[in-house]
């Protein structure tokens, strides 16, 4: 023990005589008064050596004043962001000591951190999250999939969405954050969600929405899930070894959760289906773009995947359809893309913009339509339909960069007649009016107010549906507070059967009647047709709308 606070003495030692700045000189001055009364005691030594370990190896004058900074609060039991995890009865203790039962450290005469004083609700330190955690069969579990008018569905199911409470969120009341930021159901739906124990804070049931948010609040909220549909057409492998899988992607299903997906994703569809789970993806491709995707199997496969990225020692090579004639010569463009908008995912060509170069040729032409070979040597996102569009030839069929909102020209040369806040609200009115906001993965809570078109149809619940939902509330609220946990009790029948069934009387999904797509209107006339590495190179056979006796309808 004494040989750790002697080590610990020597480096701060060897920092004291580092030039230094005033400010950190009174951190210094106050760091030796508190070491001092940390020698004081065994636990205070011990707990300067544990963090003495955890903090060592920091070399910059940023990690010494966290270290200098961590010292002090030890001293006094505050909690030290980062080091400290939540021990058995709530009580605190130090990670590098995980198992060991901290000794109580005498009063200091500073203030200590109260916990559980009368009156206050006590807020847990937050959980700490394992990253890179994969799904499993607990998730791949959650609903099952069926087939119809060449869609893949998914059955409505129950899912928890969970969150900490976010900063801007703190000192507000639960009220107050679901009127401004979660606006796509009504207050009175979330009222009755509380009544029907959906809610939970510190996964305590909500009783009053009313609560106002701490620091570290976990929420959770259960809702009726549905995913839009996407094509039936199978995922296929074209390759798979102990390193890698690689499959042909259909188009309009995304690679992995994101906005209304789930269960329609290749993530799960793999797991499902052909039981490859824990896989890393190694590039992404858009949910409307087919083709070439590859998987790593572990993780040194994937670090090499991206060293040869890093590398610039992958080709990649895509086929796509665009309007008109292509010119038959080899055209680069160079144009720097902006991103006009992360959330409703649309770039534009810009000065501003990152720099990015594509190498196109046109590989056939039908008299209306050009198949074009596109080889893009940057990962810019939507870096060939925003080039395409900008050459005058946007892909036929694309939702996005081929559409009148852009203007007269539709984006050719870069020239847009309006503001990025025009563009957006007349891109997500085109969409919202045909129901397709599933094209720019949004779903209508999303949308700020500016963006929302109040003649479209809506998903909100109406007024007059609200006793409705009070009466199944309290009926919900009744099975739940069933005191029985036995599975073969009425009771819990009844709550099973409440919470299985595919229609949920407080979702607003459910009484709504939405017109399910075309398949042919799920496909994008963009496909990554080969990939290629230092030692290997993955093909996909050309889709059939780029082979040279394609018809347009």
């Amino acid at each position: 023990m004494w040989r750790g606070v002697h080590g610990c003495l020597g480096i701060l030692v060897q920092w004291r005589v580092a030039p230094w700045s005033h400010s950190f000189a009174r951190t210094w001055s106050g760091c030796r008064e508190t070491m001092a009364e940390a020698l004081s005691t065994q636990a205070k030594a011990a707990g300067l050596k544990a963090l003495v370990q955890h903090n060592g190896d920091s070399g910059s004058d940023q990690s010494r004043e966290r270290l200098l900074e961590g010292l002090d609060l030890a001293a006094v039991g505050e909690q030290v962001p980062g080091s400290r995890e939540q021990g058995q009865g709530g009580e605190e203790q130090v990670s590098g000591n995980a198992g060991q039962t901290p000794a109580p450290v005498a009063d200091s005469g500073k203030r200590k951190k109260r916990r559980g004083a009368t009156g206050e609700r006590v807020v847990p330190p937050p959980k700490k999250r394992r990253t890179g955690v994969s799904f499993g069969d607990e998730h791949f579990a959650e609903t099952t999939y069926y087939f119809e008018g060449g869609l893949r569905k998914v059955r409505p199911y129950y899912f928890d969405f969970q969150t900490y409470c976010k900063g801007r969120w703190v000192g507000r009341s639960l009220l107050h954050v679901f009127s401004t930021e979660f606006r796509s159901q009504p207050l009175e739906y979330y009222e009755a969600a509380v009544r029907a124990g959906r809610l939970h804070l510190n996964e305590e049931p909500v009783q009053d929405l009313s609560i106002v948010l701490k620091d570290n609040d976990f929420l959770r909220n259960t809702v009726h899930r549905h995913e839009p549909p996407v094509t039936a057409e199978p995922i296929r492998l074209l390759a798979e070894n102990e390193d890698v899988v690689v499959i042909d992607k259909p188009s309009s299903i995304p690679v992995h959760p994101c906005g209304r997906f789930r269960h329609n994703t290749v993530i799960f569809i793999l797991g499902k289906e052909h039981h490859l789970k824990e896989l890393h993806p190694l590039h992404r491709l858009d949910r409307l773009t087919s083709g070439v995707l590859m998987f790593a199997k572990t993780a040194a496969f994937s670090e090499k995947i991206h060293e040869q990225v890093r590398d610039r020692q992958l080709e990649k090579e895509y086929v796509c359809r665009v309007e008109g004639e292509f010119p038959d010569k080899e055209v680069i463009c160079k144009e720097p893309i902006l991103v006009v908008s992360y959330k409703v995912g649309v770039c534009r060509v810009d000065p501003r913009g990152k720099p990015c170069e594509t190498v196109f040729q046109r590989l056939s032409y039908n008299g209306h339509s050009s198949v074009v070979q596109c080889r893009p040597l940057t990962g810019r996102t939507h870096q060939i339909r925003v080039h395409l569009q900008f050459l005058g030839h946007p892909i036929l069929n694309d939702p996005i960069y081929n559409s009148t909102a852009w203007g007269p020209s539709r984006g050719q040369g870069g020239h847009i007649p309006k503001t990025d806040e025009e563009l957006l609200r007349d891109l997500v009115a085109e969409h919202q009016a045909k129901e397709s906001l599933n094209v720019l993965d949004l779903c209508e809570g999303d949308l700020a107010p500016g963006l929302m078109d109040s003649t479209a149809p809506s998903s909100k619940l109406a007024k007059n549906s609200l006793e409705e939902l009070a009466s199944v509330a309290q009926k919900i609220e009744r099975i739940a507070e069933a005191p029985s946990q036995d599975l073969d009790t009425p009771e819990k029948a009844a709550k099973a059967e409440v919470m299985n069934q595919e229609t949920d009387p407080l979702c607003a999904e459910c009484r709504l009647s939405r017109q399910d797509p075309l398949p042919q209107d799920l496909v994008m006339f963009l496909h990554a047709l080969r990939y290629k590495g230092p030692d290997f190179e993955y093909v996909s056979p050309m889709p059939a709308w780029a082979q040279d006796d394609w018809q347009e309808d």
